[in-house]
């Protein structure tokens, strides 16, 4: 396997995933801010428009990228990107952040097509640690993002938004001169995609261990996905913080993620496989959702640091593993596709997360010093991360099901899954 590519295949989504960490503890504050005096639901409608686009595109681009080639795809997404957050940091109106939000996430299904390039350079049993690569991305995204964003917060909300739209600019550029092209002419993805774009995705996800897996993956994101969209309104209403001390909140997060899926999980994938990963992962995440609203400031910041890292050591454990076993699941000329439609499906948690945060926490108005009005939203947002809870709960519960029934079925295709030339 050769490292090269994967280097620089991680530098770019690192790259890419800084700007996606600088929002997240942002967004809330600039939405609800002045300029634009927005209710908390209007908050988890921007991140679901975010996750409807992508959702939408991420399969498009990720057999797009079978087609033409991972490089192309992941220049325009990077390109796209950019003009998202330009037009966000210099939004004067709502439908202008929309608009942001939207343009980003047609561009934001790249993590498909990077998957894909790392599937192409890596073999099956090296698949979950290469996949890690992404996962670890991730998590420096959450440590150096946020944390930028903000510090940057400090001359103004969007501030933080240029400043990621000129990363995705120079990632682009970083991009086109350096990462090679993975899908050679004689590549088994360009056949495929060249005869029938979707035919093979559809016998491979009629397969019942590729749904299971899928569902799984749907219930993760989606209970992820409402605690990303309530936890900086929680911070806020409950400990008083801002943007910036909710970006170092993020930054402690993204320092677990970052050392377990860049650096232990490959040893971890070795040593006890995939799915005793997810199934503890999941066990982890429920239980953090449900300890959250005990948190306050009468219990001090290490009981939230606590918390915070026990959800983040959760989904560090499981993402990976999952995405590991979608990928075992199909052959080489499949790989940008269903890693396509596994983040379709995470994209389309990603908008059901926020939708449901929105509708829980709609009866929140802005906290102020009304009494009656702090005990709504927290109420509310106790609710909020209790149905995160709920939901990350029946995950496990499949998890430990798809352990115990899909097992050996498992290990077996494991064995006989075509190696990938590097």
């Amino acid at each position: 396997m050769k490292r090269s590519p994967l280097f620089v295949i991680f530098i770019t989504v690192f790259i890419d995933l800084i700007g996606f960490g600088l929002v997240i503890p942002v967004l809330p504050f600039y939405v609800e801010g002045t300029e634009f005096n927005a209710s908390p639901s209007t908050v988890g409608l921007l991140f679901a428009s975010y996750s409807i686009m992508q959702m939408i595109f991420t399969p498009i681009l990720g057999r797009l990228s079978d087609r033409y080639g991972r490089r192309p795809i992941l220049l325009v997404s990077l390109i796209g990107t950019g003009v998202g957050f330009l037009i966000i940091g210099f939004a004067t109106t709502l439908w202008m952040l929309f608009a942001g939000r939207i343009i980003d996430g047609i561009s934001g299904g790249n993590i498909s097509t990077a998957q894909a390039y790392i599937a192409d350079v890596t073999t099956p049993e090296n698949r979950a640690k290469g996949m890690g690569l992404i996962g670890a991305a991730f998590g420096l995204g959450f440590v150096f993002g946020p944390a930028i964003g903000g510090i940057l917060s400090r001359w103004g909300n969007h501030v933080p938004f240029l400043f990621a739209a000129g990363l995705a600019f120079s990632n682009a550029i970083l991009l086109y001169f350096v990462l090679p092209e993975t899908v050679t002419p004689d590549h088994p993805a360009r056949a495929s995609a060249a005869t029938d774009r979707w035919k093979q995705l559809g016998q491979a996800l009629r397969q019942s261990r590729l749904a299971f897996i899928l569902l799984i993956y749907f219930l993760f994101v989606v209970a992820f996905s409402i605690m990303t969209t309530t936890f900086g309104l929680f911070t806020m209403y409950r400990f008083g913080y801002d943007a910036h001390d909710t970006g170092w909140l993020f930054v402690f997060v993204g320092i677990i993620g970052a050392v377990i899926q860049g650096g232990l999980i490959g040893w971890l994938v070795k040593t006890f496989g995939e799915l005793p990963l997810v199934v503890v992962g999941a066990l982890l995440f429920a239980g953090s959702l449900i300890a959250i609203p005990f948190t306050g400031p009468q219990t001090g910041l290490l009981t939230l640091l606590l918390v915070g890292g026990t959800f983040a050591l959760g989904n560090s454990l499981s993402t990976p593993a999952l995405t590991g076993l979608a990928s075992k699941s199909v052959g080489r000329g499949e790989q940008g596709g269903v890693l396509g439609i596994t983040q379709s499906v995470a994209s389309l948690s990603r908008t059901v997360g926020p939708l449901i945060a929105a509708a829980l926490i709609a009866s929140a108005p802005t906290l102020g010093y009304d009494q009656k009005m702090h005990e709504m939203s927290d109420h509310s947002l106790r609710v909020t991360f209790w149905a995160a809870a709920g939901i990350m709960f029946a995950a496990f519960l499949f998890a430990v099901y798809f352990a115990r029934s899909y097992a050996t079925d498992y290990e077996m295709s494991s064995r006989i899954s075509e190696p990938v030339e590097s």
